[in-house]
């Protein structure tokens, strides 16, 4: 005979629930070293000083002529002014000659400025004429010229310690010739599906079993926020199996548990984590995932997310994406929120605060969200909108914002 659920504890808000989780994760603070071509996504460990200019040297931003601009003066398609060609600069080529007055260097872009030379005629602007060159427009000194130093200069702070190193960034780590960098390590995340009627992708499933959705799908929010995820053997429901796991990840930054987190007969997370450690929150006033559970053992965050899949995933959004972020030292994700009009009533009757997934087309959204149990809720939706605890209707035709789901 099963017996009765127990009832959770008092259920905590979204907010207070985040800033729980906040609280409670301290950033990774081991370093290592990484090569140029594996800096992308990473943090900087420290100040990052210019050891020389950049460019290193004054050169050509066009293809054209090198030329001193007084001898360009009165230039026009009329008027032309006629220059000396002295030399042709090709790419990956110094120039060799100082140029004199009414004298001109046939340069390519990016090449370094010969001697004497304070401009660049833009090569449509000109015309070949035999020996001499022919200006049709006037410049004046600097122009189409970047200066040495004019992007970078030596000895200036260019990344602060704590910079997110965007692909750019990781242009000027190679513009400073910066082979290898040091960074913060990434923390190591494990996540444990759960659960006897749980099986393993790839294999026959038997009578009453699912295949393992949770974990594929929060190794991957995990790995797309930063940390280095190991997915553990599916465990099944018993206190011992459940608890040894628990003990033998112990070397881990953070254990994110898929299942076990409700209050039936056989979910056994919360007395587990209260024998190990301490379970701060069990239960969260939102909809779908009011099972979420967040605890430390031995120092080290665990969570208990819903079995359901369209509930772990989106209080995989809601919850653990905010704390890897923290515990990657990455930047806190932007929510980007765009308005459309709803395209059919919604009610709700939950009394919690409701996170309803929806499609975007065309300035209208569409509910997409099915049931808990039902993954294409989320793989359908190109976001969701919230309806507060005490908005019990939204009429169709409601201007909302949607909040884009990122991966």
């Amino acid at each position: 005979m099963m017996s009765e659920k127990m009832p959770f504890k008092l259920l905590l808000s979204h907010e207070e629930a985040v800033k729980i989780i906040s609280e409670n994760i301290q950033p990774i603070d081991r370093v290592e070293w990484v090569s140029l071509d594996e800096a992308f996504k990473r943090v900087l460990v420290e100040d990052l000083i210019a050891k020389h200019f950049v460019p290193p040297f004054d050169r050509s931003a066009m293809d054209g002529y090198a030329v001193k601009a007084e001898d360009t003066f009165g230039a026009s398609s009329f008027n032309p002014k006629a220059l000396v060609l002295r030399e042709v600069v090709y790419a990956g080529t110094v120039p060799h000659e100082t140029l004199e007055r009414g004298d001109c260097t046939q340069i390519a872009t990016g090449c370094s400025l010969p001697e004497g030379a304070d401009a660049v005629v833009m090569v449509e602007f000109t015309e070949k004429d035999g020996e001499n060159v022919k200006v049709l427009k006037p410049v004046y000194p600097g122009a189409n010229i970047s200066r040495k130093g004019e992007d970078i200069e030596e000895g200036k702070l260019v990344l602060s310690q704590g910079s997110y190193l965007t692909s750019a960034k990781v242009g000027v780590l190679a513009a400073l010739g910066r082979e290898r960098v040091k960074v913060y390590e990434k923390p190591q995340i494990v996540v444990v599906p759960t659960g006897s009627e749980v099986c393993a992708v790839g294999t026959k499933l038997g009578e009453g079993q699912v295949y393992d959705i949770n974990s594929h799908t929060l190794a991957a929010i995990a790995s797309e926020n930063g940390a280095l995820v190991t997915r553990f053997k599916i465990v099944p429901d018993t206190h011992d199996a459940l608890e040894g796991a628990i003990n033998a990840l112990q070397d881990k930054d953070m254990i994110v548990v898929a299942g076990g987190s409700s209050v039936g007969e056989r979910d056994l997370l919360n007395g587990i984590i209260e024998q190990l450690g301490t379970v701060l929150f069990h239960g969260v006033q939102v909809k779908p995932g009011k099972p979420t559970l967040f605890g430390v053992v031995k120092e080290k965050p665990v969570f208990g997310m819903p079995g359901y899949p369209t509930s772990c995933l989106s209080n995989a959004h809601l919850f653990l994406i905010p704390a890897l972020r923290k515990l990657a030292r990455l930047p806190p994700r932007r929510e980007e929120g765009v308005k459309a009009r709803l395209a059919e009533r919604i009610v709700s009757s939950s009394g919690r605060k409701q996170f309803l997934t929806v499609q975007v087309r065309n300035g209208v959204a569409y509910p997409v969200f099915r049931h808990s149990g039902a993954i294409t809720s989320m793989a359908d939706a190109d976001g969701y909108i919230v309806l507060p605890t005490n908005v019990d209707v939204i009429k169709k035709g409601d201007e909302v914002t949607v909040f884009l789901l990122k991966e």
